[in-house]
């Protein structure tokens, strides 16, 4: 039998990230840079004013005070967005805003609250150092600095400093587009009725929204009864433009496992068993020339959403680009205890909460059977339970992922 970690290095063996692409700047959200993003021009490009105020040699008005202010003629105006160049005279004031290019010969800026407001003179009640609200060129980014680095993600964050050094395109390594194919003769469309023996085809919708959520575009074929030409013509048909197939269902020992027997015969995948639970037949492979890569799932709704949380997830990240595949265990107190199968490593669904001391604990629940899905819409976290544990006390801490933790 096949450890965890084991399997998830064999669906890894391999792969590389996907080749770049230009996209425009909004459509980079979320996608991780193929190159360094050098500033061409410094950020400030200009030395610039800080505040609406008056932009003033220091000198002139070094002794002002609120006792003995200096009053100053106000020659003119200079806005945000102003292209023309302005002189600044000696013992004179211009009336300057936010963001407005700082005149030649001033080497300061006195706030208005400092002022009387004054339009045609300025009466000065406080004395400011040189260089007191200017901006300096090259003071938030110098020309040349790298504003973002290969293997970076672009981010909400992100976005005003690659605009603002011109970054209409940016390149990075796209999103990979993910195929779920379902198999099952009892599946049934969501939203028609059901005969007796019928199940909704629940699981094609999940693994397409956890493709989404994981960063990738994906959608899923109809489902394929347990029929094996049925399958490979969709398989053929996913395999024209996916960068991932992942299929639910078929997988195990049983009469009708269609998943298995199709790609059993062409030896393109393998069918094993890995020491977990749930989630134990697993599967995976490379197909045809362009040598895709299959993920092949239990049809368990719950070993389904483990077995994508483990081994699809991470697939999806590196083909993305990204270093940190898996999401990083936490600790947290159990509530409830814990009993797990010997030799196996268990993914326990619960929620968490958080006490008043900040610390995190984390409870059970829905039940640990691997059809149960009503648990599995509360989980918010699954605790790890290692192969050679075999039960876990309340009080204990235990290692979880945290579902709910936003990963870039």
């Amino acid at each position: 039998m096949r450890s965890v970690e084991e399997h998830l290095a064999a669906v890894l063996d391999g792969i590389e990230p996907l080749a770049p692409i230009d996209v425009p700047l909004l459509e980079a959200i979320g996608l991780t840079l193929a190159a360094d993003v050098v500033a061409p021009w410094p950020l400030p490009s200009f030395d610039n004013s800080s505040m609406d105020g008056y932009a003033v040699r220091a000198d002139d008005i070094a002794s002002a005070s609120p006792e003995s202010p200096v009053d100053l003629p106000v020659l003119g105006d200079v806005a945000a967005g102003d292209a023309g160049s302005t002189q600044l005279a000696a013992g004179t004031a211009l009336r300057i805003m936010t963001g407005a290019p700082v005149p030649e010969g001033a080497d300061a800026v006195v706030p208005v609250e400092r002022t009387d407001g004054g339009t045609g003179t300025v009466r000065i009640a406080s004395s400011v150092p040189a260089g007191a609200y200017v901006r300096r060129v090259g003071e938030d980014v110098p020309v040349g600095a790298v504003v973002q680095r290969a293997g970076d993600v672009v981010s909400e964050r992100s976005v005003a400093v690659l605009a603002s050094v011109g970054c209409a395109h940016v390149p990075v390594v796209r999103r990979p587009h993910v195929v779920v194919i379902s198999t099952g003769d009892e599946l049934v469309e969501v939203g028609h009725p059901l005969a007796h023996g019928q199940i909704v085809d629940s699981n094609g919708l999940m693994l397409v929204a956890l493709a989404r959520a994981a960063g990738a575009s994906a959608w899923r074929t109809p489902h394929s009864h347990d029929v094996d030409d049925e399958f490979r013509g969709l398989l053929d048909a996913a395999l024209r433009n996916a960068d991932v197939v992942v299929t639910s269902g078929g997988v195990s020992m049983g009469a009708f496992d269609t998943v298995k027997a199709v790609l059993s015969e062409s030896g393109e995948a393998e069918f094993v068993r890995v020491a977990q639970h749930p989630g134990m037949p697993q599967g995976s492979g490379r197909l045809g020339a362009k040598r895709v890569p299959i993920v092949t799932l239990p049809g368990n709704p719950v070993s389904s959403f483990v077995s994508f949380e483990v081994y699809v997830r991470p697939l999806i990240r590196r083909l993305m680009g990204r270093t940190e595949l898996t999401r990083p265990t936490e600790p947290a107190t159990l509530l409830e205890p814990i009993d797990s199968p010997a030799g196996k490593q268990q993914y326990v669904r619960a929620v968490l909460e958080v006490g008043d001391d900040g610390r995190r604990s984390v409870r059970p629940v829905g039940g640990q059977g691997s059809h149960v899905v009503g648990g599995l819409a509360m989980a918010q976290a699954l605790v790890v339970v290692p192969p050679d544990v075999a039960r876990v006390e309340a009080g204990e801490t235990v290692a979880v992922l945290d579902l709910l933790r936003a990963q870039s």
